[in-house]
């Protein structure tokens, strides 16, 4: 029997062993695509994890990665994993502050680090970071200047390798091969409440077990192209670029900077894309801004294109003379010509920019989901696209529940299923806290709509601290501040005053719970931020 592909390195074996010669990854250096195979690939990852061996990192300790969305990342991740350690993603942008308590907290041995801006961010730290043995930095440019011991050069960690390869030629190997699903392979930061984000713990066989589910409702394959935009701490871009592109051989493209991601998307055509809220508003702003200063011909050709697509829409249907007049055109420029999924998450989507991307013929879904749940968890299926809702879940083994659900049916969203993180690394109370019998609140307030589908309305605690008096209810709502749903369901849920009791209470005086188990249950979204209805 052949061993289970239950961790990454195991699944890039496998593809490099049976697709090497398949480009796996491709790069924008220069202005020109590198493209990196499967074969390759696996030799880097490899180079990365004996020299990663060489400063000692070994299984259970961590290891850092901050910088941009590169090749180097997805390889210093995957070696990280090949040694049985932990990864850990750092946002490019983060504060001083949150870095030094994440090194500290984690306890992160290696830093893998892009450039001399990444460099200069840890160096500033001083003595606030003991646990960090090496940083390991990519681009050599400005280094010069630094002294300190603790800074190795990509390049010279390479060298090591290669003489470690010679000597020990099956050392790597031998430890993919040893390596257990039930490992955790990666840290990710929480999107949580406190001053501090906890650190949930992510075995690789549940991320790549939970990815399968993903990719039986959103299919991917070797002749897809991925352009991974998004940050790669984020989970979602962890079981995109990472997960569903080891499973699925799907490309993942990086662009060269991001002022040229439109550009380099246009070149790329990617089949497959996951962007946050404010890109699509942001395009959808640039194509309209674009339109005011062009002639007047266009202008009309676009506003007549328009209406007869959103028109069409409405009914289910999709407008052929639509296409023809706008849409094919418009798909051509912003490089969607081949999409066949797209996605978002990590917030609510407005309707008006929900509703030209469809028209304009962009397969669109919401996704919602946690962190600690693997991110995403439900979807809209396609055809029934609603927005608002976040859909169903992906299947019948995830389990998606309102909590204590007022006469309304709006209560707290609970979510249970088997590939859920195992806790909060060394938080111990935290984690005993999470799950409940495998239960985990999502801390969002919702309800399920007459088709099964979830309607996430707002964070808990952010409807509570938005309803000080009854009386308030009709002019939030009319302001927009409270996702446009019925006034009612708001003053049932917390009571007269406004008092963030009510969830709470019912749920303690006896768990009633409200599911929906259909070929699905829910819909994802990502970080648990991913509320935000709007006033229909």
């Amino acid at each position: 029997m052949a061993p289970p592909l239950d961790t990454f390195p195991k699944l890039l074996a496998r593809n490099a062993a049976e697709f090497p010669d398949e480009v796996a990854l491709r790069e924008k250096d220069l202005g020109i695509w590198q493209s990196i195979s499967w074969g390759e690939y696996q030799v880097r990852v490899k180079r990365r994890a004996l020299g990663l061996h060489h400063l000692g990192v070994e299984r259970g300790d961590v290891v850092g990665l901050i910088g941009d969305n590169r090749p180097d990342w997805l390889i210093g991740e995957l070696a990280t994993h090949a040694l049985r350690a932990m990864s850990l993603g750092i946002y490019r942008d983060a504060l001083d502050e949150e870095v030094a308590y994440l090194v500290n907290h984690a306890r992160i041995k290696v830093l893998l680090v892009e450039d001399e801006e990444q460099v200069d961010k840890i160096l500033g730290l001083g003595e606030r970071t003991p646990s960090i043995v090496k940083i390991v930095y990519a681009d050599p440019r400005g280094m010069k200047k630094y002294r300190d011991p603790r800074l190795m050069p990509a390049t010279e960690l390479d060298r090591i390798a290669d003489r470690l390869a010679q000597e020990q030629p099956r050392l790597y190997e031998d430890w993919v091969a040893a390596g257990s699903g039930e490992d955790v392979a990666v840290l990710c930061g929480t999107s949580g409440t406190t001053a501090h984000p906890k650190l949930a713990m992510l075995p690789a066989g549940r991320m790549i077990a939970h990815c399968a589910k993903y990719l039986a409702v959103d299919p991917k394959g070797p002749e897809d192209e991925y352009v991974s935009v998004l940050p790669l701490p984020w989970i979602m871009e962890q079981i995109y670029a990472v997960g569903e592109a080891l499973i699925a051989r799907m490309r993942v493209n990086f662009v060269e900077e991001e002022e040229t991601v439109m550009a380099d998307m246009r070149e790329i055509g990617p089949t497959s894309i996951l962007l946050a809220p404010r890109v699509w508003e942001q395009m959808a702003a640039d194509v309209r801004a674009r339109m005011m200063d062009a002639s007047r011909f266009k202008r009309i050709a676009f506003g007549v294109g328009l209406r007869i697509g959103q028109a069409a829409l409405e009914k289910g249907k999709r407008s052929r003379l639509a296409d023809v007049l706008l849409f094919r055109a418009l798909r051509d420029r912003l490089g969607f010509k081949r999409l066949r999924s797209a996605a978002t998450g990590g917030a609510a989507l407005g309707p008006d920019t929900f509703r030209f991307f469809l028209a304009l013929g962009v397969p669109l879904r919401q996704l919602y989901g946690q962190t600690e749940l693997m991110g995403a968890y439900t979807i809209h299926q396609p055809g029934s696209v609603d927005f608002d809702t976040v859909g169903i879940a992906f299947d019948r083994s995830i389990e998606v529940c309102i909590e204590a659900p007022d006469r309304q049916g709006v209560g707290e969203i609970v979510t249970r299923h088997a590939n859920a993180f195992t806790g909060y690394y060394n938080n111990e109370e935290a984690s005993r806290e999470a799950l409940r019998d495998g239960w985990m609140s999502t801390g969002d307030a919702g309800y399920f709509d007459k088709k099964g589908h979830l309607v996430v309305i707002d964070r808990v605690r952010d409807i509570a601290a938005k309803l000080p008096r009854r009386d308030h209810l009709h002019s939030l709502c009319d302001r927009g501040e409270m996702g446009g749903k019925e006034p009612h369901r708001f003053h049932h849920l917390f009571g007269s005053r406004g008092s963030a009791r009510g969830l709470r209470a019912a749920a303690a005086r006896g768990r009633k719970r409200q599911c929906h188990l259909a070929a699905g249950a829910s819909d994802p979204q990502i970080p648990s931020a991913l509320q935000g209805a709007r006033c229909r």
